[in-house]
């Protein structure tokens, strides 16, 4: 399942991070990559600092609260975060990711976009499936969760600059299709309450989704 989530961080978020930006050191992205990736990768990340922490702390906290995020990819465990920087003619080519990142399964990849598409050119996020190639560039504070078992580039930029945090996730429920049933009747039931409260059906579907994850979840 590929999902884009609107809003994960708000304007004056948005807006904080990118004023952060500036006191930030940026060095070679290629050097988070792995053995292969890394000959496509040419694209700029920033180096661990205070101030970085502090980005980052407060990306992770948006996610943590986002209840969107956590009902599609049931986080277990997330890897450190990266702000990354692609400038006039930068990208990173076809590559998937790594299956493990110290340690931690990659199940699930995100981008979190913080700058708005028409402050930049090119530098879109393609995601290839069985079917077809999915350009996506989405607007600052919005984030696309997709399958980290999936090819994907990010189309060189051709001016402006791209900024955006990228990361990724081990999830309880390793299975995508079991996670998409789980995201599926969470939506069922929200939508449930918001239209007759807590009902008889309410209660079924709650306890259908609940014995599913105790069933799925992994040990």
């Amino acid at each position: 399942m590929m999902l884009a989530i609107d809003q994960v961080l708000g304007p004056d978020e948005v807006s904080a991070i990118r004023a952060a930006i500036p006191g930030l050191t940026f060095g070679d992205g290629a050097a988070s990559a792995g053995k292969f990736a890394r000959e496509v990768k040419a694209n700029d990340q920033a180096a661990p600092s205070p101030a970085l922490d502090a980005v980052l702390g407060q990306v992770t906290q948006a996610l943590t609260a986002n209840p969107i995020f956590g009902f599609a990819a049931r986080p277990r465990l997330m890897t450190r975060l990266i702000l990354s920087r692609y400038r006039t003619g930068q990208t990173y080519g076809l590559h998937v990711d790594d299956a493990l990142m110290n340690g931690v399964r990659t199940d699930l990849s995100f981008t979190l976009f913080l700058s708005d598409p028409d402050t930049y050119e090119g530098g879109a996020l393609v995601i290839e499936d069985t079917f077809e190639q999915r350009a996506v560039k989405l607007p600052a504070g919005d984030l696309i969760l997709y399958p980290s078992t999936t090819l994907h580039r990010v189309e060189p930029v051709t001016s402006g600059e791209r900024l955006a945090v990228v990361g990724w996730v081990q999830s309880w429920v390793r299975s995508a299709d079991q996670r998409e049933i789980l995201f599926d009747l969470e939506r069922s039931l929200r939508q449930v309450h918001e239209a007759e409260g807590k009902s008889a059906l309410f209660d079924t579907l709650a306890k259908t989704r609940t014995n599913l994850l105790r069933l799925w979840a992994a040990d």
